[in-house]
């Protein structure tokens, strides 16, 4: 399929057809979710807590086994007694439902950490996709200049054959143009350095380099309270301190229902074989049943108590941590960010329209002999720096976008859940 993209081109556009299939955002977003380890093993975590949770509400099995007294080959005790019982703890205390919140919580957690892994995941992308549009621009733009040089290589060349042009200004043009054409291949490595971490990021090592769509050039508009709103209501890292704070509750709970002793009930059945019966028959079949608990006189669980109240409080002034970092980082990487669009904004509506046109202006009076070389030369290095400068700045943009619109969470991908 056929697609006409438009690249802004040194601040002016030109047309340019490419017949090569093109990569959306949100298709590697979906390819990176799809294949990448970390969220499988996220994933994997948030099981094994349910599966935990599950575990933690289960009553204790019963303990039955074989029970002997006085066993004896005496004529009086005839092997004794010799039989069955069955023992069971009883749970008092609400052990189980305390224990059963806790792995609730821990579900929790386990939920938001795979929640921010995804979100890491997806942000690694973004950053590699405006890095790889933003240098996809550059090599246009560095193609577009290298073409200007050529012709002007060409033109010098007609000169001299007339007579106009010496050698010195042919040979400083081909070297300008030889320094254009290397800068356009180091463009071309390095955009093929970040396909290749997208192919990484992606979990796809067939991934080749295509045209990327979108525009590098239409920059997003942020607002600081509302990306702190929407930060402090959303962020997985909030959650997961926020679920942290209520497990320790949980925890006192629990500590406080291990205070409570459980009961301990056994029964059992055996033959007595003794003969103390007057007709010295055994005794026969008997049963037994015994119940005890724990006295809780001098272990009360008051050290658990203790630690459990003192990770509360450590656990909510760890949420306030958390939330105080986020206005911090934000604030970080808001600065960048208007700093970066500041600079973008400028280049698009003043810097890169002039510069282009003094550099179009000193080359068409020097194919007209009407401007030296030096003047083509020094206005082609100032807009060959200022393309750097302002794909630099597009990029800043749109990844400090991407770290406050990925909640502050960062982009290592390879990061395990």
């Amino acid at each position: 399929m056929v697609r006409l993209f438009l690249f802004i081109t040194l601040g002016s556009a030109f047309a340019q057809t490419v017949s090569a299939p093109t990569m959306t955002l949100e298709a590697l977003e979906k390819m990176a979710l799809a294949n990448h380890p970390t969220v499988a093993q996220a994933q994997a975590s948030v099981e094994a807590a349910k599966g935990r949770r599950r575990q933690a509400g289960m009553y204790p099995n019963p303990t039955v086994g074989y029970s002997g007294d006085e066993i004896s080959n005496g004529p009086v005790f005839n092997n004794g007694e010799q039989g069955a019982f069955v023992e069971q703890r009883i749970i008092l205390g609400g052990k189980l439902r305390a224990a059963t919140r806790m792995a609730g919580q821990e579900i929790a957690i386990a939920e938001a950490s795979a929640q921010s892994q995804r979100l890491r995941i997806v942000n690694a992308v973004r950053m590699l996709y405006y890095q790889a549009l933003g240098e996809q621009k550059l090599v246009a733009v560095r193609k577009d200049l290298v073409a200007l040089a050529k012709r002007a290589v060409a033109t010098t060349s007609e000169l001299a054959n007339v007579g106009q042009a010496d050698q010195p200004d042919q040979l400083a043009i081909e070297v300008e143009a030889s320094r254009l054409e290397l800068g356009l291949v180091t463009a071309q490595n390095s955009l093929t350095r970040t396909w290749r971490q997208l192919a990484a990021v992606t979990a796809n090592a067939s991934l080749q380099p295509v045209p990327l769509a979108g525009s590098i050039e239409s920059l997003p508009r942020l607002d600081f309270e509302q990306s702190l709103a929407r930060i402090t209501g959303e962020s997985p890292e909030l959650t997961t301190a926020q679920a942290g704070f209520s497990r320790s509750e949980s925890a006192i709970l629990e500590a406080r229902a291990g205070a409570i002793p459980d009961i301990m009930a056994r029964a059992g059945a055996h033959y007595n074989r003794e003969r103390l019966e007057l007709n010295q028959q055994p005794v026969g079949w008997q049963s037994s049943f015994e119940v005890g608990i724990s006295l809780p006189i001098f272990n009360r669980n008051q050290g658990a108590i203790a630690a459990a109240r003192a990770d509360s409080r450590r656990a909510k002034l760890d949420l306030d941590r958390a939330r105080l970092s986020i206005r911090t980082r934000l604030a970080d990487a808001f600065l960048e960010y208007q700093n970066a669009l500041a600079t973008a904004e400028r280049f698009q509506k003043d810097i890169m329209p002039k510069a282009q046109r003094a550099y179009e202006l000193y080359l068409t009076g020097f194919r007209r002999m009407a401007a030296a070389y030096p003047q083509v030369l020094i206005s082609q290095r100032n807009l060959y720096q200022l393309q750097e400068d302002y794909a630099s700045a597009l990029i800043t943009v749109w990844q400090r976008s991407v770290d406050i619109d990925g909640m502050l969470l960062g982009h290592d991908a390879a990061m395990a859940p």
